[in-house]
């Protein structure tokens, strides 16, 4: 049996250590497949391979007579027909550059290790002879590809490129002089550098990867879409030596499907532009019938002279006020606009708490059972909204329920895993705490449920469409999910799932210390742009016993704490207000009085305190319309804490 014929390697080392390691290296590979000769510089490693036959070439890039890649290009320009194999430092951009400009590989000396080596001298080798073979056959491969429409590429398994047709270079802008024997890092987006690696090692797998979308960078620098197909290109053998890729522009599709999704975008948009027109209407009539009546009972009100007529007028005055508040309060809630204080709390303790009173609300003839283990986690919500979502749901399940049944309020903790999320839209998967409300009322089909949250959607008689569009909007302003299972005749679930957090229940201790008591007589700077309002506010503090200076904006109560004598214990302001804003205001007044404290009041919400509805955690807030009880508690907590 004949042995193999031994590969002449030229060594370029002038370091006696590290060409001593590489020699040792081959050695190691197998002492008959290397025969190594070894120069020192530039010159004498350009007169060998003018004399001699050399199969590759090791090069070190600094030698006593030339330095960096200037030595690679010398070795190039002499010896352009054998392989070359670079030693470098700790730079790979170096090494990079290197095979951009004639090597076929490099090695980082850091990296020396035998069959690396080796199998680095093999490869370029190889790289070299397929490249040479190729640019000799290029004439018939070119009749064969040139007249395909889609660019036809092949590349070994490193990544190095062996083929690019004429429609590659169309698409591309690189001759196929520029890109042949080398890989082209630059065809990628740097969002995507790694795409290569990972498609190649499909390919060293057996797999073939059809019609999958991506991005290139053309030459000019403009990003072109394509569609590609690669597959393993295998040997005589049957071993996968390379990679075959046909690109197709894309481009054009893409935008033509841009522009369908921009099409789609302003339909959804008319869509909603509908709904807002809807819900328009809604609130314009609601609204209208609680202006009737306040104006009436006022026009009934000027012109009673019966005392109790007066009470009587006043007290639907009232109410009906409450009720515009109690409106506003659900749409603010539906556009998630509405300001929440949010405290981590136990769902458990919420729904206990709310029990009696829902079954109260819900009447006799209808049970309502409660599944709560102990082990549930903790969320972060505002309990208010917490007890808004539960009451608004129990009273939907009773309005199923005309002839009683029974309603389950149960929680549990759940893990959504990457499969929930996929099928349900905007939830991520994680770890959740879910409360589920379900009844044994009449159920809906598949066209109410999917209506089921927009304002003023209804399918009762008296109904007014806004107690799920606010459940809706709670829950989703404390970065909950809520989904309904529902069937005609089976009653309907509705589950709510909220991101379950770490840490311990917020104490509610100083809210109740400041509600005991809502009178004093400290002094508070009332700050209201609006005069009726102000005098209200005004009316409404002295009556529980406050002293009260005034100021109609940010300016003119700088104006009356500069030259206000005594403590100043309170600053009661509005949050938008002409010229400067509340919050601005307070800055100012804590520059010059640090000692009093904060409180603003406003209707909606602003990001001058507000974070996505969510108020700041060191400021404290009353929302309007407030009435006077909860005006003075508000104010006794602040002046206690």
């Amino acid at each position: 049996m004949n042995s193999p014929k031994r590969t002449t390697v030229l060594l370029v080392e002038d370091s006696a250590v590290d060409a001593s390691l590489v020699q040792g290296l081959l050695r190691h590979a197998g002492a008959e497949l290397f025969s190594v000769t070894r120069v020192t510089t530039l010159a004498e490693a350009l007169c060998c391979l003018k004399q001699t036959d050399i199969d590759v070439v090791i090069l070190d890039l600094t030698l006593p007579d030339s330095t960096g890649l200037e030595t690679l290009r010398c070795v190039v320009a002499r010896g352009a027909r054998v392989p070359i194999v670079v030693l470098t430092g700790s730079d790979e951009a170096v090494g990079i550059q290197a095979m951009r400009e004639g090597a076929q590989d490099y090695i980082p000396k850091g990296q020396l290790e035998g069959s690396l080596l080796a199998r680095s001298v093999r490869y370029a080798i190889e790289r070299h002879r397929a490249s040479r073979a190729l640019r000799e056959s290029s004439e018939s491969l070119s009749r064969v590809i040139s007249s395909a429409a889609d660019a036809i590429i092949t590349k070994d398994l490193t990544g190095v490129i062996t083929s690019w047709n004429p429609a590659a270079e169309k698409l591309f802008g690189y001759s196929a002089e520029e890109v042949l024997g080398k890989p082209m890092p630059m065809l990628f987006p740097p969002e995507r550098v790694n795409e290569e690696r990972e498609i190649l090692a499909r390919i060293q797998k057996g797999e073939m990867v059809e019609q999958f979308e991506s991005v290139r960078i053309r030459k000019d620098g403009r990003p072109v879409q394509l569609a590609l197909t690669i597959s393993p290109i295998r040997n005589s053998e049957g071993q996968i030596t390379g990679a075959s890729k046909i690109a197709r522009d894309i481009s054009a599709q893409k935008e033509a499907e841009e522009a369908l999704r921009h099409s789609e975008e302003q339909l959804r948009q008319s869509q909603k532009m509908e709904a807002v027109g809807r819900l328009a209407g809604g609130v314009a009539h609601d609204f209208n019938n609680l202006l009737g009546v306040i104006l009436g009972c006022a026009e009934l009100l000027a012109e009673s002279g019966d005392l109790s007529q007066v009470q009587k007028r006043a007290e639907e005055i009232r109410k009906a006020g409450q009720r515009a508040a109690d409106l506003t309060r659900q749409l603010l809630a539906f556009s998630r606009k509405q300001m929440i204080e949010p405290k981590v709390i136990d769902l458990n303790a919420k729904i206990s708490e709310m029990t009696d009173m829902l079954k109260r609300l819900v009447g006799e003839d209808i049970e309502i059972r409660t599944s709560l283990p102990a082990d549930i986690g903790r969320v972060r919500a505002d309990p208010s909204q917490i007890g808004q979502i539960l009451m608004n749901l129990v009273v939907n399940a009773r309005e199923a329920m005309p002839n009683g049944g029974n309603i389950t309020i149960e929680t549990q903790n759940v893990d959504l895993e990457e499969e929930y999320a996929g099928s349900h839209t905007s939830v991520l998967p994680g770890r959740y705490v879910m409360i589920a409300v379900s009844d044994s009322g009449i159920g809906m089909d598949a066209e109410t449920s999917a209506h089921i949250f927009e304002p003023f959607f209804t399918t009762k008689p008296s109904g007014t469409g806004l107690g799920l569009a606010t459940v809706y909007g709670a829950v989703k302003q404390s970065g909950g999910n809520i989904w309904v299972y529902s069937e005609p005749g089976k009653g309907a679930t509705f589950k709510i799932y909220f991101p379950r957090v770490d840490g311990s229940v917020d104490s509610a201790g100083a809210t109740e210390r400041g509600a005991a008591t809502s009178k004093g007589s400290e002094t508070i700077l009332l700050v209201e742009d609006s005069d009726s309002l102000r005098e209200v506010t005004k009316e409404f503090l002295k009556i529980a016993g406050y002293n009260v200076v005034e100021a109609r904006d940010g300016k003119d109560a700088l104006r009356v704490a500069r030259i206000h004598e005594e403590r100043i214990h309170l600053l009661l302001t509005d949050v938008v207000m002409p010229g400067m804003s509340g919050r601005e205001l307070a800055d100012e007044m804590k520059r010059m009085r640090p000692e009093t404290r904060v409180l603003f009041m406003s209707g909606y919400t602003s990001n001058v305190i507000v974070r996505r509805g969510v108020l700041d955690e060191e400021l404290s807030l009353l929302t309007k319309p407030f009435t006077r009880s909860g005006l003075t508690q508000k104010v006794r907590e602040m002046l206690n804490s």
